[in-house]
């Protein structure tokens, strides 16, 4: 086991004016990997705006600014993270969820699945290995 040592004391982080944070849950039920990289960044920024409630209303012209997202890309993450239970949205204000029970599955379950598929010839490539064919 790792032991852990504080690095900077003087530094360490606090729970101040904000309330924003995410549960480990979070990575470890694979919540993060069910999310594509614009459905991640519009959640994480509602988790960062949002108040003790998960309640933030910021507008999508304002989203979108920030987070460089074009219109249609913000309405397809808006949408999914709904889809998925993690948000709530009433057209003007958005709601961070508490987790459901499961995340919904994502593309990066597909892509994981054809890990063999892709490690294989990459391993005999690298050990000098005929590829078979």
């Amino acid at each position: 086991m790792i032991k852990k040592t504080v690095l900077r004391a003087a530094r360490i982080r606090r729970i101040e004016s904000g309330f924003s944070f995410i549960p480990h849950r979070f990575l470890t039920d694979g919540f993060l990997s069910s999310l594509d990289q614009k459905e991640l960044l519009l959640y994480f920024f509602l988790v960062l705006v949002s108040d003790r409630h998960g309640l933030s209303f910021y507008s999508y012209d304002a989203i979108c600014s920030l987070l460089q997202l074009s219109a249609d890309d913000y309405i397809l993450a808006r949408d999914a993270l709904i889809e998925k239970d993690l948000i709530a949205f009433d057209g003007t204000l958005f709601q961070v969820l508490d987790l459901p029970a499961k995340p919904t599955p994502g593309i990066w379950r597909a892509v994981n699945q054809d890990r063999p598929k892709v490690r294989r010839p990459i391993r005999q490539a690298l050990q000098g290995e005929p590829d078979g064919r």
